[in-house]
């Protein structure tokens, strides 16, 4: 059962359902202000999406239906929750004017990364992988969103304005044509 390629509960695909719930609750401890715990289900999440590939590749677990789960749970884990984990951040002494305008930052971000997602399924194929990624992963603009927020937390740069630029440009290189090597 487990190990069993057209079991939609097959080995690679509970650990991907894994990434999912971590992503989940770790928006749940966003909204209540504990980013700690936040950020090491975030961490958990991201071990698990590294592991759902492996095993699906040396378990020939790859599917059509692991490849799709992958990319929700990549946008949950890796473009939501970390959107999240800024936008609350930064936002929380925040006018409404900016949260307005921020909001609207974190949605484009949050398109972007739909985007990107949806290009990459468009041209995966079962039991590939890329030599180069085209534009940069969700894992990796979730990384540099974290380390937004590291800037943030530890006072290095406060000004809300400052983050949305550069999520802007880390929304816009989630869709660029930069090439980045596969791990």
């Amino acid at each position: 059962m487990l190990f069993d390629k057209d079991n939609r509960f097959n080995l690679a695909n509970l650990i991907t359902f894994g990434n999912i719930a971590s992503g989940l609750i770790a928006i749940h401890f966003i909204v209540h202000g504990d980013y700690f715990t936040a950020i090491i289900l975030a961490w958990i999440a991201g071990g698990l999406d590294i592991a759902d590939g492996k095993v699906a590749r040396k378990y020939n677990l790859s599917t059509e239906f692991g490849i799709q789960v992958d990319s929700y749970a990549d946008f949950i884990s890796f473009v939501v929750m970390p959107s999240f984990l800024l936008y609350y951040a930064i936002t929380a002494e925040s006018s409404g004017a900016t949260q307005i305008i921020l909001g609207f930052v974190f949605i484009f971000y949050i398109i972007s990364g739909l985007r990107r997602l949806i290009e990459f399924n468009m041209k995966s194929e079962e039991g590939t992988v890329a030599k180069y990624f085209e534009g940069v992963p969700t894992p990796l603009g979730a990384i540099l969103l974290w380390v937004l927020y590291l800037l943030f937390a530890y006072g290095v740069v406060i000004n809300p304005y400052v983050f949305a630029v550069w999520v802007l440009i880390i929304a816009w290189s989630l869709n660029s044509k930069m090439k980045i090597k596969h791990p």
